[in-house]
């Protein structure tokens, strides 16, 4: 699907173009500082964050998904769908489960909101493991 494999997150902000690095810097460390527990790892050349299953990822334009890319860097919810998003804060596109919001500079970033976002999607992601465990 891509045409090269970063071996780890700190490869893949090197590539990135100073713009998007800096947009990409700040929301990792947003994620990191909003859920200290989470493990990050790449996954389709982009960091993803999880606890107990993946819960956010950051996609910054100019990693390809295939054979496309786009400006600025992308914000994914894993549980978007499951979301209260009253103010449309997220595209949810044609996606039936994953949403995110792009980001074209910092100055675009509502912090607060986004990190609310971030605590509830990690509640959504205990609580999706508690009801699977309760039918296992």
């Amino acid at each position: 699907m891509q045409p090269y494999k970063f071996r780890d997150v700190e490869e893949m902000l090197d590539s990135l173009p100073k713009e998007e690095r800096t947009i990409t810097e700040f929301l990792r460390s947003l994620v990191l500082d909003t859920l200290p527990q989470a493990k990050e790892k790449l996954s389709f050349n982009v960091p993803f964050y999880s606890l107990r299953k993946n819960v956010c990822h950051i996609w910054p334009g100019s990693v390809a998904w295939g054979k496309k890319t786009y400006e600025g860097v992308s914000f994914g919810f894993t549980y978007g769908s499951l979301l209260l998003d009253e103010t449309n804060y997220l595209d949810k596109g044609t996606r039936k489960q994953i949403y995110s919001k792009k980001f074209l500079s910092l100055s675009e970033i509502d912090v607060t909101l986004l990190k609310s976002y971030i605590f509830e999607s990690a509640l959504i992601d205990e609580e999706v493991y508690q009801s699977k465990k309760l039918k296992d």
